[in-house]
């Protein structure tokens, strides 16, 4: 259950699928406990879809999402195919908001360009962290001081196609306190590095891209798995850097298959598509989504 706090406050929640493929038990279960925690505070549920992976996201994704979310019952009150006052809500649609936040950073000396590659990072010195999807950065192309750059400059850089990365600078301490987890914290430097915010082929990292549109659509709580527990550090870094507060995170479990390995879009035998297509009802899917925030 909400707290009182939590209840007293205009309720923002959102679901942020990636139409990269079906979605599968996993994102029923995280997805669930999003729209309970939206209902318990009779607040709104934004459907926010990210589909900035221009290689992977597919029109056929994209339909089955919204059909997928509908039988399960995961409605929502905003979105891509109903509107609201905070559109658009496809990502693909935002790029030039994610641009102008770019280069409001960049105007304050908190990004810098990057010329180098994954394996770059990987013949560095420092190893990545056990379940880090993102390599700490040995700083090979840090400025020694921030500089600040002008619009034009910016321009100037992205044509040549580079990273941007965010300052993180070494023993910033992140301390928040999750919904599930409680208090949790992550240090700079150790945890995590500077982290990307553009990447080379023209697209918003996850980290800015999550971040502009949260606050944009004004999501008061963040529901997602736990996976993301890290990422919400570098977020809120990026939230103080634009002058926004963060909202409240709660981070749910993951779910795991057999082999105790956490389900992906590649457990396709357990994707909702596959589910529904051998079967399964949808008041039966809650027998197989078992956590919930209550």
């Amino acid at each position: 259950m909400l707290d009182s706090k939590e209840q007293q406050e205009e309720y923002r929640g959102r679901l942020a699928p990636s139409p990269t493929g079906y979605l599968h038990l996993g994102h029923a279960q995280t997805f669930r406990v999003a729209r309970e925690r939206a209902l318990t505070a009779r607040g709104v549920l934004v459907l926010r879809v990210e589909d900035l992976d221009r290689e992977r996201c597919r029109r056929e994704y994209l339909e089955a999402l919204y059909e997928d979310l509908r039988w399960a019952g995961l409605l929502w009150t905003e979105g891509p195919d109903c509107g609201g006052g905070y559109g658009p809500y496809l990502q693909s649609q935002r790029m030039s908001l994610y641009a102008e936040y770019l280069q409001r950073l960049a105007g304050l000396g908190l990004v810098y360009p990057c010329r180098c590659s994954r394996q770059d990072v990987l013949r560095s010195i420092r190893a990545p962290h056990a379940g880090e999807e993102e390599l700490i950065y040995p700083g090979t192309c840090r400025p020694l001081r921030p500089e600040p750059l002008a619009p034009g400059e910016v321009e100037r850089l992205l044509a040549t196609r580079c990273h941007w990365r965010f300052r993180a600078e070494p023993g910033v301490e992140l301390t928040f306190r999750d919904g599930f987890y409680g208090e949790q914290t992550r240090v700079a430097g150790r945890d995590f590095g500077d982290f990307m915010v553009w990447r080379g082929d023209g697209v918003p990292s996850y980290q800015l891209a999550v971040v502009v549109d949260d606050a944009l659509m004004r999501i008061t709580e963040v529901v997602r798995g736990a996976d993301l527990l890290t990422s919400t550090a570098r977020q809120i870094l990026l939230y103080r850097a634009l002058g926004w507060a963060a909202p409240k995170f709660f981070h749910c479990p993951l779910m795991l298959d057999d082999q105790g390995v956490r389900l992906a879009k590649r457990h396709d035998a357990l994707s909702l598509r596959k589910l529904r297509n051998a079967g399964l009802e949808a008041k039966q899917l809650q027998a197989r989504v078992t956590f919930t925030s209550g």
